[in-house]
């Protein structure tokens, strides 16, 4: 098989959707194209995650050493089916003294919005249903709409415990995306553009058949942590999910939904955090291209999907493994380490942008990195005196 195969394999979403458009009458094929697009997010996304669900139930069930689902269909893997049967035909309860209107259109709001954020990411090669200019801007303009629909959420449900978690979520929500923002802006700094189409294209070139990716830079290895705690923290995810605090609060914002809103909120919580991974994987990942030259022959949107699953791992990983902050240390947190490094990531891209390759600008980068991020933690964790417990009222 030679290259023109493996090329035709890559292309194959885009030689589909030509081939169905081209059947079409001549007026309606721009509608079409703009629906197969529609279709083909509304179908990919939410199936995987359905895969995502059992996966995470299945992984922190090893890794807290009980069984997972084992009970529906093989393996237990048709457990998401059932739980989408139940949430569809569960009773839909809405408490008394809720503003209806606002109560209802809460879920369709972070949905839509969270649909919306798939438009611009560039899946695979020529595989993008928009490409915008200033495609990150897009993206995350629109990702702020839903903390209005987190707050829609908890105040329309009259509900204290529900407004106390959407209060929490949108504090959360807006420390957080500063650094979620500032750690993208040495890679539009070093790339020149806002496109995220260019930003993948600039690093999908090798050298000694390696891949230019932002991840191999210090910048861009700073950058890429610091937008994974950002993003961890936007999604509500452990150990920075305090919205939903269910020790605490119950379970949040969407305390008093049920159902199939329910459902919603679930699944837009699961669909934000895939796009926010996609945006990782977008701007320090090298997107759609291949880490290596010589593994050209696979298709780029298998690497794309590829490197989403990975994170999702991560993310489950992390989700069994790391407690709760409290929301003291939460705050703290993103406005004493995240913001200071987040400003000494975009000067040490300066300095990288400025100086001449070579191993020196390496060591002075990580330096500038390391020296900081030292000083703050020192700072964070102040003078800690340790003392014997005592228990007065232990019998």
């Amino acid at each position: 098989m030679g290259q023109g195969f493996f090329h035709d394999l890559d292309q194959l979403p885009i030689y589909a959707k030509h081939w169905i458009v081209d059947l079409l009458p001549t007026d309606f094929r721009p509608l079409a194209s703009v629906l197969l697009g529609i279709v083909a997010i509304l179908a990919v996304f939410p199936g995987l995650f359905a895969i995502t669900t059992i996966l995470e139930r299945k992984g922190l069930g090893r890794i807290q050493n009980r069984y997972g689902p084992n009970r529906v269909g093989p393996f237990g893997l048709l457990q998401p089916a059932a739980d989408g049967l139940k949430t569809i035909f569960k009773e839909n309860i809405v408490p008394e003294g809720t503003d209806k209107i606002v109560y209802v259109l809460a879920p369709v709001l972070l949905i839509v919005s969270t649909f919306l954020l798939y438009s611009v990411l560039p899946i695979g090669r020529n595989i993008v249903a928009l490409d915008l200019d200033a495609g990150i801007l897009f993206f995350f303009a629109v990702g702020t709409s839903t903390e209005l629909a987190v707050f829609m959420a908890g105040w329309s449900s009259r509900n204290k415990y529900s407004m106390l978690g959407a209060m929490r979520a949108i504090a959360q929500m807006i420390s957080y995306e500063l650094p979620l923002v500032l750690s993208t802006l040495v890679v539009i700094m070093m790339a020149g553009t806002l496109s995220l189409v260019k930003i993948v294209e600039q690093q999908a070139t090798f050298h000694n058949g390696i891949a230019h990716w932002n991840l191999f830079t210090p910048w861009g290895l700073a950058g890429f942590v610091l937008f994974l705690i950002a993003a961890t923290a936007e999604s509500n995810r452990s150990p920075f999910d305090l919205p939903e605090g269910e020790s605490e609060i119950i379970a949040g914002y969407y305390l008093e939904y049920s159902g199939f809103k329910f459902a919603l909120f679930f699944l837009g919580e699961y669909l934000g955090l895939f796009a926010v991974s996609g945006m990782a994987i977008t701007l320090f990942l090298g997107g759609w291209s291949a880490p290596f030259d010589f593994l050209w022959f696979i298709p780029s949107y298998a690497w794309f999907f590829i490197k989403l699953l990975a994170l999702i791992c991560f993310f489950i990983w992390i989700r069994g493994t790391l407690p709760r902050l409290r929301m003291d240390q939460l705050m703290s947190f993103a406005w004493k380490f995240m913001l200071p490094m987040c400003l000494v990531n975009f000067v040490v891209a300066i300095v990288w942008r400025f100086m001449p390759a070579g191993i020196g600008r390496i060591l002075v980068c990580f330096t500038l990195i390391a020296i900081p991020y030292v000083a703050l933690a020192r700072a964070m964790a102040g003078k800690r005196e340790f003392r014997k417990r005592t228990y007065e009222l232990a019998t």
